[in-house]
């Protein structure tokens, strides 16, 4: 690709990208703006105006105070520009967040003007590459770096790698990272992100030890990533050393670091140190609460998520809409529908309501919780939805039984925009389950889903036992199963055991029976369905001999459990709205 493309690429960004939100920001008070149109007001009247350098002091004041527009308009009046005045504009334009302005101005700059582009201006506007995804455009400008030979300044080495990481384009940030003949923290930590961002864990760890062998001095950022990287491997005893080294040298935990150690205990199982860790934190945020919540979320603790919850909003902290999401889903996991009405409410007051994932997160809730008008209500008022919210309210539909309304509203998803996945067809297939739809299940599975590129799995099948069951279909679903490739899981094979119990056909039901003990010999499910099936046909001396086999493998089946709703608890949560 020739260096002249870079204008190409640029202009099909600006057409085809809409402006980022942070566009709109402003950064500007009133006095700062105020004080801003006076300076220039009195350039003009001293005829001052045309000088270079305090335009170019002027248009450096209009830009740190979000008034990116007089900035511009001051630039475009200027009878002659240098290099300060380019590359103001150009960093002014990065900062408040018009990365493709940056780059077309950039662009500008090389085709209109005689100044020649510096190390500073080729980092700020590979960090526009970078803040856009632009990955065409930041090879270009790589291209012009190494034309101009500053491909040896370090800066502008790890704006290329920061660049190619953001783009998802590691093998060339490597390949910079490796040209670099001074490599600093700063590099080693951009290509750790990289890879860690983009689930390449063995290459990130190659990245740690490197710079354990380079003898170079980590700082929050590594801890960060390496803490990070423990938690998604579940390298306990690698969190431990780190964490062992921290102590060691007393570096003190702030909230980012001390919060991804404390993911790295909870994600390795390790409750009991998460939360010492947390306890031990000096300073906390929202995200160390967060986080906190998360760990005994994820490990099943969902009253203990809910209740810390409450102490974060004893101490003023303010939640943000993971914190919202997770506390919802703890109410989910319960079927704790008072406590998910409560907090919806004041979430709302928070003014949570009109977000996304929050919005999704309520459905989820209502859902599980049993109250599928509330849940169609949320998705109903959402402003918009994502293949998550079409997802949760088809499946919840198809959950509650419902499987007119879950295919009706599958037929309803804006396919060109919102395509369905993996998921949206385990809800529809279990729809047609639930209805009794043979043919348009297998129309499903064997045409749209194929159509649609999604491969159908486990999940899929199971519904479509579970649908050609219902129908006494028996024969036709063991074939089904012995005839596709798929890695039969214990429930799919319990659904069709299930299924031989209410037809009463015992000779399938002894091979389907036979077939899942042989999966899971202490399985107390299939034992049960197999003793009542046999009782159904009065089969009693076949009944003693399972119920004699169990006593004797110790299997009992689980008690039936009932979650008491706190009131105490509930009463807290009322405070708050």
């Amino acid at each position: 690709m020739r260096v002249g493309d870079f204008a190409v690429h640029v202009r099909s960004l600006l057409t085809s990208s809409a402006r980022s939100s942070r566009a709109s920001k402003n950064f500007a008070t009133d006095n700062s703006a105020k004080l801003c149109q006076a300076v220039h007001g009195d350039l003009i009247k001293k005829n001052q105006s045309s000088s270079t350098t305090k335009a170019n002091s002027l248009i450096n004041f209009y830009v740190k105070s979000g008034q990116v527009a007089s900035a511009t308009q001051l630039f475009n009046e200027m009878p002659e520009r240098n290099l300060v005045s380019w590359s103001t504009l150009i960093a002014g334009y990065f900062h408040n967040g018009l990365s493709l302005e940056a780059l077309a101005l950039f662009e500008l700059m090389n085709n209109g003007s005689h100044s020649l582009p510096n190390e500073y201006v080729f980092s700020t506007v590979i960090s526009s590459c970078a803040d856009a995804c632009a990955l065409e455009a930041g090879k270009q400008c790589h291209a012009y770096v190494m034309k101009f030979g500053f491909i040896f300044h370090s800066y502008v080495g790890n704006a290329l790698i920061n660049m190619y990481s953001r783009c998802s384009d590691m093998e060339s940030a490597l390949d910079v990272f490796k040209g670099i003949e001074k490599m600093d923290r700063f590099s080693y930590n951009l290509l750790l992100s990289g890879f860690s961002d983009q689930g390449n864990l063995k290459k990130a760890l190659e990245v740690l030890d490197k710079m354990v062998d380079e003898s170079v001095e980590w700082d929050p950022v590594t801890y960060a990533n390496a803490f990070g990287l423990c938690a998604r491997l579940k390298y306990l005893n690698l969190g431990l050393q780190i964490h062992g080294q921290i102590l060691t040298r007393n570096i003190e935990l702030d909230e980012y670091v001390g919060s991804a150690v404390v993911d790295m205990y909870g994600k390795c199982g390790n409750i009991t140190s998460a939360r010492n860790v947390f306890d031990g934190l000096l300073y906390r945020n929202v995200v160390s609460w967060t986080t906190m919540m998360t760990v005994y979320a994820q490990c099943g603790y969902f009253e203990e998520s809910l209740n810390l919850y409450l102490e974060m909003e004893s101490t003023g902290v303010r939640p943000n809409e993971l914190t919202c999401v997770i506390t919802l889903n703890s109410c989910a996991s319960l079927s704790t529908l008072r406590h998910g009405d409560l907090l919806n409410a004041h979430f709302l007051k928070l003014g949570f309501a009109a977000r996304l994932v929050v919005g999704n997160a309520l459905i989820n809730m209502y859902s599980k919780c049993g109250s599928i008008e509330d849940a169609y209500q949320i998705f109903l008022i959402m402003p918009y939805h994502d293949i998550v919210s079409w997802n949760s309210m088809i499946c919840g539909f198809s959950h509650h039984g419902l499987g007119v309304k879950a295919l009706q509203l599958f037929h309803q998803m804006p396919m060109p925009f919102e395509r369905p996945n993996y998921v949206t067809f385990v809800g529809v297939l279990s729809s047609c389950a639930h209805l009794g739809l043979v043919d348009d299940g297998f129309y499903y599975l064997n045409h749209l889903m194929k159509e649609m590129g999604i491969t159908p799995g486990v999940e899929h099948y199971t519904c479509m036992i579970g649908l050609l069951s219902r129908s006494g279909q028996l024969n036709a679903a063991e074939e089904l199963m012995r005839s596709s490739l798929v890695q039969w899981d214990v429930v799919a094979w319990r659904t069709l055991l299930s299924a031989c119990q209410v037809h009463r056909n015992i000779g399938l039901g002894r091979k389907v029976a036979k077939i899942i003990l042989e999966l899971d010999p202490n399985d107390v499910g299939t034992h049960i369905l197999l003793s009542n099936m046999y009782a159904k046909a009065r089969r009693w001396d076949a009944v003693a001999k399972i119920r004699t086999l169990m006593r004797g493998k110790e299997i009992k089946k689980e008690p039936g459990v009932s979650w008491i709703q706190d009131m105490s608890l509930i009463l807290a949560i009322l405070c708050m709205t």
